[in-house]
């Protein structure tokens, strides 16, 4: 038996994480929104209906799911065993009325909490590796050069006292990462807008945010030609930031391309590639600061850019199938598609930026740790 779920998520701006629980009509365990996939509708939107049904939460899911787990669904016929396709859900909206509030209790829970709460072994492994503790994991940063006992480390330690430090690359790094959650967050809000009426303070919105990450991103450059000792490789930095930069970019274009054209109604397609953007987003600013401490943290970042990748590919699909759909919709209307592919267009690169920066992450992981 398949079923779909999902993972109401939000995040707080320490970067703390919460996931939402939902109790059985039953058994009143602790258990994730889920249910029979809908007919006429994709897997995560399925998911995304059970979560406002079962909790009454609203947001942007991730068409490429965290995983499946295996759980015993009773019937009157006796034990089945039913396998869920777990997506993630951003949530943007939670209502005091929903269909199934009489019926259930909902919960937010820290991720360790709600990992713990739940029954079936592999939702809370699930859980557990959606995201890992908020801050700087593994404690202080690694040293740029090693700390030595000898007479030629104390020299160069105090050479290097009489020099500039290591600059602020960390904490520049994470306020980028944070334009990149607020800009995914603004973008998918704009595709979601039915009626056009939020497009305006969205697009300002992703405008000021581009901007903001390019003062930081020029403060970076700043940096790497100030200090003598940095981090990781100078053309590292440079390459990291630049990526990062591009991701918001293109960010940037595509709010601008939909005021140009006036556009207000946006494909299905359009809006997944909104969610995986958002959740390429939520990868970053978790794999971010963990670069504080490579040699701690290299096997989580390991992870997270290697889901980084699987949603590229997922995206890639996306856009595939709905510029066909476009063409097929839109053969009387050749302006339409042309306006049409561009928006695709600048949703594909902009994962495609994500990509590059886990690709930037993954270089560094295997140079350093």
């Amino acid at each position: 038996m398949r079923q779909v779920g999902a993972l109401p998520y939000r995040i707080d701006e320490d970067g703390a994480a919460e996931v939402m629980l939902v109790t059985s009509r039953d058994t009143r365990r602790w258990v994730v929104p889920k249910g029979n996939a809908e007919l006429g509708l994709s897997p995560h939107e399925s998911a995304a209906l059970e979560a406002w049904e079962e909790a009454g939460v609203r947001g942007f899911p991730c068409a490429h799911p965290l995983g499946d787990y295996v759980y015993d669904k009773r019937r009157r016929s006796g034990v089945r065993a039913a396998r869920v396709t777990l997506f993630p859900l951003a949530v943007t909206q939670q209502a005091d009325e929903f269909p199934e509030r009489h019926e259930r209790v909902t919960r937010w829970f820290p991720v360790a909490e709600a990992a713990a709460a739940v029954d079936e072994p592999d939702l809370s492994a699930l859980i557990a590796g959606f995201r890992a503790p908020a801050g700087p994991s593994g404690g202080e940063s690694d040293p740029a050069i090693p700390a030595g006992s000898g007479s030629r480390w104390s020299m160069l330690g105090w050479f290097q006292s009489l020099l500039p430090k290591q600059g602020r690359f960390f904490e520049q790094f994470e306020a980028h990462a944070a334009t990149l959650t607020r800009g995914a967050d603004a973008l998918a809000r704009l595709l979601h807008a039915g009626d056009g009426s939020d497009t305006a303070t969205a697009i300002d919105q992703i405008v000021a945010l581009e901007h903001e990450a390019d003062d930081i991103t020029r403060d970076v450059l700043h940096e790497v030609r100030r200090v003598f000792v940095t981090p990781f490789d100078r053309s590292a930095i440079i390459e990291l930031i630049g990526a990062m930069d591009d991701a918001i970019d293109q960010m940037n274009q595509t709010a601008g391309s939909i005021a140009l054209y006036g556009v207000a109604r946006f494909e299905p397609q359009m809006r997944d590639m909104a969610g995986i953007i958002v959740e390429a987003a939520r990868i970053t600013a978790e794999a971010i600061p963990l670069l504080r401490s490579l040699n701690r943290n290299g096997e989580r970042l390991n992870e997270l850019t290697g889901r980084m990748i699987a949603i590229e590919g997922k995206a890639d699909d996306i856009h595939e199938s709905g510029l066909r759909a476009l063409f097929a919709s839109h053969r009387d209307d050749p302006m339409g598609f042309i306006v049409g592919r561009e928006i695709y267009g600048h949703l594909e690169r902009v994962v495609d930026r994500f990509e590059d920066v886990a690709n930037e992450i993954q270089g560094l992981v295997i140079d350093h740790a």
